[in-house]
C-alpha cells in the first residue's frame, strides 16, 4: 500500500504540473500532511542523485527525475511485486506449484504465501481462471485464452493511468521474454503494413493489441499455444487471412516464434477490431461493412442521447463512425479483450459534459446489446461524442471583434487580414472603423482591437500594433478567453444561486462509500419533494456504470433520466477526503435536474467541476464552508474570481 500511496502522489504531482502543498496531497489520498513527507523522501531515494519530487515553500512538484521514479521497479520482497510473481509462477507451471518450496524461494513463510494465494483469487474475477489448492500444492484451473488475458491484467496494473509502457510488459513477461524484447520493431513494422494497405491504425488500441501479440509469443515459445481454433464462419472477415499473413510473418522474423491457427484467428480479430479504412466520402467506411442491426441500434441511441442533453450529434457520419466502433467494441467483448485509453481520466475532469453524453450512450448500448462497458471504452466514445460537438460548436464559441484603425492607404485592410489569419478560430471581425474619433460607445463587439488609445480603457478593448505581433495575437487570445470564462462562470452564478437547496447541506459525510452518502444526500432533497426513492436507485446505478470523481476533489453523482420534480442539488463537504470510486473526494455535489431544466444541465454540470478543478478553490471552500452560507459565499468569491 505505502508503495502504490508514494506512486499516487508522484502521478498526482505529474499531472498537475506545478507546486501542490502537502495539505492538499493529504487530502486527496486521506493520509497526514507527514506521511505526504516520508512519501516523498521514499520516492526521491528511487533515484539516486537525481530528484524526482521537488520541494520548496509552496510545497511539491514535479522534478527532472519523476518519469524515471515511476518507472523503477518495486522492491522485489513488496507484496504487489511478490503476489505477480506468484501469478507467474502458476501460470508457467501446469501442473501447479509447491506452497513450501514457493515460499522458500521468496523468502516468505507459509503462512505469508497463503496469504498471496487468497489475494491470486481476488484477481481471478472475471477471468474463467479457478484456484485449486491440494495439500502443498496450488494450480490453476482454466483454458489458455483465460490465463493469456491474466497476464494482460496483469501487464496492465503494472501501467500507470492506463498508459501503454514497454517496461511494465518486460516485468509482467520476464526480461528474458521473446514477446517483449521484439515488442518495439514488431509494433513500428506492422503499423507500417497495415498503412501500406491504407488503414487508419487507432494507436491505443494498436498498443493493446502487439501487447497480446507478445504474450501470446511468450506463451507459444513455453508450448502454451491456444486451443483449436473454431471454423471460420460465413461471416468471417474477408482481410481476416490477410492480417494473419502479416502477423504470422513478423512474428517468425522477430520473434523467431511460428504462431498457430488459434492464435492467428485470435490476433488477427484483435486488429481488425482496432482498424478503420479512411473514409472517401462523408460516412466511415469499414474494412468487414457495417452490420445494419448494429447501425440500428447505435442510430436510436444516439437520437435518444441528442435528445436528452440537446446535443448536435445526430449527424449520419458520427452514426456511422459508432457504428463501426461498437461493431467492433462486440468483437472485443466476445474476445474480452477490452482497449485501455491514457486519456480517459483527463477526459473525464475536462470534458465532463462530453463524458456523460457517453455514458449515456453506453448505458443504452448496454442495455440493447448486453456488453459490459469499462470507463476506458466509455472514454473512446466520449472521443467520438467529443469529435462532433467540436465541428458543431465551433461557429458558437466565435467571439465578435471591432478592429479601430485609422485610415491610412490600405492599412486597415492589412490589419484585418492578419488578424483573421492568426484569430479566425477565436473571434470573428465583424466591423472595421477608420475614423481617429470612433464613437467608442457605440461599439458593442465582444472585442474591440485597437491601434490608437481608447477614451476609457476596458478589459474588452486590447491595444494591437498596425502590423500584428505575437505579442498582440497572445493578448488577443488571452483577453478572448477572459471574456468567455467570465461568461460562462456569470450562467454558472446564476443557475447555482436558483438550484442549491439551503436545507440540503451536510459538512461530514460517511467515509463507507459512495452509495452511503448518496442516499444521505438523496434523502434531504426526498424530504423536499424533488426526487423519490426511484431517482436515488438511479443515481446508484448511474454511479456503478462509472465514477461521477470528475476531479480529484469533487464527485457529481446524478441520476441518467432528468425526473426531478425540480432541479435542485444537495452539498456535502468532507474534510479530510473520502473514498470516491477510485479517487478519494472532498466534494459531493447530488444533482438532481428536472426535464424542464434540461438547458441549463451544460452549464451547471461542466462549469461547476471546473470550478472545483482548481486545487486553490478546492481548499478555500472546503476550510471556510462551515454551513451553507459561508459555502455558497467562497463558491461566489471564487467564481467572481
Amino acid at each position: 500500500m505505502t508503495r502504490a500511496r508514494q506512486d499516487r502522489v508522484l502521478g498526482l504531482l505529474v499531472r498537475e504540473g506545478d507546486w501542490v502543498t502537502a495539505s492538499a496531497l493529504a487530502d486527496a489520498l486521506g493520509v497526514t500532511p507527514r506521511s505526504i513527507r516520508s512519501y516523498v523522501t521514499a520516492v526521491n531515494a528511487r533515484v539516486a542523485g537525481g530528484v524526482a519530487i521537488e520541494s520548496g515553500p509552496q510545497g511539491y512538484r514535479a522534478g527532472a527525475e519523476a518519469a524515471a521514479a515511476l518507472r523503477v521497479e518495486a522492491d522485489a520482497g513488496t507484496p504487489r511485486d511478490r503476489l505477480h510473481t506468484v501469478v507467474r509462477a502458476l501460470l508457467d507451471a501446469p501442473e501447479g506449484i509447491d506452497v513450501f518450496e514457493t515460499a522458500d524461494a521468496l523468502h516468505v513463510s507459509p503462512a505469508t504465501l497463503d496469504a498471496d494465494l487468497a489475494r491470486v483469487r481476488g484477481l481471478l474475477g472475471g477471468t474463467e481462471l479457478t484456484l485449486e489448492r491440494s495439500a502443498s500444492r496450488a494450480r490453476l484451473r482454466g483454458t489458455e485464452g483465460a490465463q493469456r488475458r491474466l497476464l494482460s491484467k496483469l501487464a496492465h496494473d503494472e501501467m500507470d493511468a492506463g498508459s501503454f509502457d514497454l517496461s511494465a510488459l518486460r516485468r509482467t513477461l520476464g526480461e528474458g521474454s521473446v514477446g517483449a524484447q521484439a515488442f518495439g520493431p514488431f509494433k513500428t513494422e506492422l503499423v507500417a503494413r497495415l498503412g501500406d494497405l491504407g488503414w487508419f491504425v487507432n494507436e491505443f488500441g494498436i498498443a493493446d493489441v502487439v501487447m497480446h501479440i507478445a504474450i501470446a509469443a511468450d506463451r507459444v515459445s513455453r508450448d502454451r499455444p491456444l486451443d483449436a481454433a473454431e471454423p471460420a464462419t460465413a461471416g468471417e472477415r474477408p482481410t481476416q487471412s490477410q492480417v494473419a499473413e502479416i502477423i504470422a510473418e513478423l512474428s517468425e522474423r522477430h520473434l523467431g516464434v511460428r504462431l498457430g491457427s488459434a492464435d492467428l484467428q485470435h490476433l488477427s480479430t484483435l486488429v481488425l477490431t482496432r482498424v478503420v479504412a479512411p473514409d472517401s466520402g462523408g460516412a466511415a467506411s469499414t474494412l468487414p461493412g457495417l452490420d445494419p442491426e448494429t447501425e440500428a441500434v447505435v442510430r436510436e441511441v444516439v437520437a435518444a442521447a441528442a435528445d436528452e442533453f440537446l446535443v448536435d450529434i445526430a449527424h449520419d457520419d458520427f452514426v456511422a463512425r459508432l457504428a463501426l466502433h461498437v461493431q467492433n467494441l462486440l468483437h472485443r467483448a466476445r474476445e474480452q479483450a477490452w482497449s485501455r485509453n491514457p486519456l480517459t481520466r483527463s477526459l473525464k475532469s475536462t470534458y465532463p459534459m462530453i463524458f456523460e453524453v457517453a455514458v449515456f450512450i453506453a448505458s443504452r448500448l448496454q442495455q440493447r446489446l448486453g456488453i459490459p462497458l469499462p470507463d476506458d471504452e466509455i472514454a473512446y466514445i466520449a472521443m467520438h461524442v467529443g469529435g462532433r460537438l467540436e465541428r458543431s460548436r465551433r461557429a458558437d464559441q466565435l467571439l465578435t471583434a471591432t478592429i479601430v484603425c485609422p485610415g491610412y492607404y490600405d492599412l486597415h485592410e492589412l490589419l484585418r487580414s492578419s488578424v483573421d489569419r492568426s484569430l479566425g478560430q477565436a473571434i470573428e471581425v465583424v466591423g472595421v472603423e477608420t475614423r481617429v474619433d470612433p464613437d467608442w460607445a457605440s461599439i458593442d463587439t465582444d472585442l474591440v482591437l485597437t491601434t490608437i488609445d481608447p477614451v476609457d480603457p476596458a478589459d474588452r478593448i486590447v491595444r494591437i500594433q498596425p502590423f500584428l505581433t505575437d505579442s498582440d495575437v497572445e493578448r488577443v487570445q488571452a483577453a478572448a478567453g477572459r471574456i468567455r470564462r467570465s461568461r460562462r462562470l456569470a450562467r454558472l452564478r446564476a443557475e447555482l444561486e436558483r438550484y442549491f437547496e439551503p436545507s440540503a447541506f451536510v459538512r461530514g459525510l460517511d467515509p463507507s462509500g459512495e452509495e452511503a452518502v448518496i442516499r444521505d444526500l438523496g434523502a434531504l432533497l426526498r424530504e423536499r419533494g424533488v426526487i423519490d426513492d426511484v431517482y436515488i436507485e438511479r443515481t446508484i446505478e448511474r454511479e456503478r456504470l462509472s465514477s461521477t470523481a470528475f476531479t480529484d476533489a469533487l464527485a457529481v453523482p446524478h441520476a441518467l433520466e432528468m425526473t426531478a420534480s425540480r432541479t435542485a442539488i444537495a452539498i456535502g463537504i468532507a474534510d479530510p477526503s473520502i473514498p470516491w470510486g477510485d479517487s478519494r473526494v472532498q466534494v459531493v455535489a447530488l444533482v438532481a435536474f428536472s426535464e424542464t431544466d434540461r438547458e441549463a444541465f451544460q452549464t451547471v454540470f461542466e462549469q461547476f467541476v471546473e470550478v472545483f478543478s482548481e486545487r486553490d478553490s478546492v481548499q478555500r471552500i472546503v476550510r471556510r464552508g462551515t454551513d451553507f452560507n459561508a459555502f455558497l459565499d467562497e463558491l461566489v468569491a471564487v467564481i467572481d474570481g
